[in-house]
C-alpha cells in the first residue's frame, strides 16, 4: 500500500509539471503567434510551481534524497548519526509544530481573497503549504520512532 501511495504521489507531481509546462508552451504561443499576452498561464505557472515543489518535499522525496551538507555526518560513526538525526527531527518537528497554528490562520485569512486571473480563492492556492507542514511533521515523528528503535538513519 506504502509504494503505491508513493507512485500516486508521483503521478500527481508528474502531473503538476505537464499542467505548468502545457501552461507555459501556451504563453509561448500567444504572445509570439498571435501577438495576445494573456496573465492567466503565468498565474498557472507559478502556481503549479508552489504546488510541485511542496507537494514533492512532502510527498515524492524520501529522506535519503534530501539535501544536506554532510561532510560532518558522513564522517562520524553509526550512534554520532543517529544521534544528530534525532537532534535534527526534534527541531524540525518542534519548529514546524510552533509554525503550524499561525500558518493555518494565515493560509484561513487568504479566504477574503482570489487571485488575479484565474479566480481562485488563496487560501485554496495557498493549502499546500499546510499539507506539506503536517506531512513533514508525520515524516519526521516516523524517523524519530525508527531512530528510537535503533534504525541508522541512512
Amino acid at each position: 500500500m506504502r509504494r503505491w501511495l508513493a507512485r500516486r504521489a508521483e503521478n500527481v507531481a508528474a502531473g503538476m509539471l505537464a499542467v505548468m509546462f502545457a501552461a507555459f508552451i501556451v504563453q509561448i504561443v500567444f504572445r509570439y503567434f498571435f501577438n495576445l499576452p494573456v496573465g492567466w498561464t503565468s498565474e498557472l505557472t507559478v502556481v503549479m510551481w508552489l504546488w510541485l515543489v511542496l507537494w514533492g518535499s512532502a510527498f515524492v522525496l524520501r529522506e535519503k534524497e534530501e539535501i544536506r551538507f554532510d561532510l560532518i555526518y558522513g564522517a562520524v560513526g553509526r550512534r554520532a548519526r543517529i544521534a544528530m538525526a534525532v537532534v535534527f527531527s526534534v527541531a524540525i518537528i518542534a519548529l514546524y509544530g510552533a509554525s503550524l497554528p499561525g500558518s493555518y490562520a494565515d493560509v484561513t485569512f487568504m479566504k477574503v481573497e482570489s487571485s488575479s486571473y484565474l479566480k481562485v480563492r488563496l487560501d485554496w492556492l495557498y493549502s499546500i503549504y499546510l499539507l506539506f507542514l503536517v506531512a513533514i511533521i508525520a515524516r519526521y515523528l516516523w524517523l524519530l520512532w525508527q531512530l528510537a528503535r535503533g534504525r541508522d538513519p541512512d
